[in-house]
């Protein structure tokens, strides 16, 4: 079978199962992909500040360490977006945005307490780790916010403008997108006026070149669960 007829067998798997009841494992899986993209947003917030060189495919990158969980948020929305329509994978987003709200709330919070005498974390290292957290994350969710958006609707609108063929392609050039807006906010929000400008391209390149070689590398693993998790979730829902 071609990849075009496995596309839009795929689809039309999920375009009635999208408008269906969560229940029983649709519900579950919901909650699991649900759950694994607010942990890998959560943790890319979390240590984003620290900067990191990454070799790949002979090629040196200057990333933050926080790149390396965020491909996976892709994967799940484009996951989501396949199997349980844009208004559900959505709806995850938010509830994204609402997780790094209460990051944000919890680690200043913690800053306005003092450390105890024999505290292993004491004030000034939780200042030094901690202390721009606020712009770091505030970065982080103005480019997942509009990166998420923008890469559900363009996942849809090159799955209505295929005619549900080419899972491939909505799934790339979602992404890709997505992720070349992603890395221009969060430096630009975080570097403006730091950093010049031709550092904040360098930098903003190399996040993109590495995430967009993650999602290219991730299209099997994609079409892999966008056709076997609905049949295994349709054989549920027959017994």
């Amino acid at each position: 079978m071609g990849l075009s007829n496995l596309s839009f067998e795929v689809s039309m798997q999920h375009e009635a199962f999208a408008h269906r009841p969560l229940e029983g494992r649709a519900e579950v899986l919901y909650l699991c992909l649900a759950a694994l993209f607010t942990g890998a947003l959560v943790v890319t917030n979390l240590i984003a500040n620290k900067f990191i060189t990454v070799t790949w495919f002979g090629h040196e990158f200057i990333l933050s360490a926080g790149v390396l969980p965020y491909p996976l948020t892709f994967l799940i929305t484009d996951l989501l977006s396949e199997i349980y329509g844009r208004r559900r994978a959505n709806l995850v987003v938010a509830g994204g945005f609402l997780a790094s709200l209460l990051v944000l709330l919890t680690l200043y919070l913690g800053n306005q307490f003092p450390a105890i005498a024999d505290s292993r974390v004491d004030d000034t290292m939780y200042a030094h780790v901690f202390g721009n957290s606020w712009r770091v994350i505030s970065a982080s969710m103005v480019a997942y916010l509009v990166a998420q958006v923008v890469d559900i609707r363009v996942f849809h609108f090159w799955k209505s403008l295929t005619q549900g063929r080419h899972l491939w392609l909505r799934n790339n050039a979602s992404t890709l997108l997505s992720q070349l807006l992603d890395s221009a906010l969060v430096v630009w929000v975080l570097f403006v006026g730091t950093w010049p400008p031709s550092q904040m391209l360098a930098v903003i390149l190399d996040l993109w070149l590495f995430k967009a070689s993650i999602a290219l590398l991730d299209t099997p693993l994609f079409y892999w669960g966008a056709l076997r998790l609905p049949r295994w979730l349709e054989s549920s829902a027959k017994a």
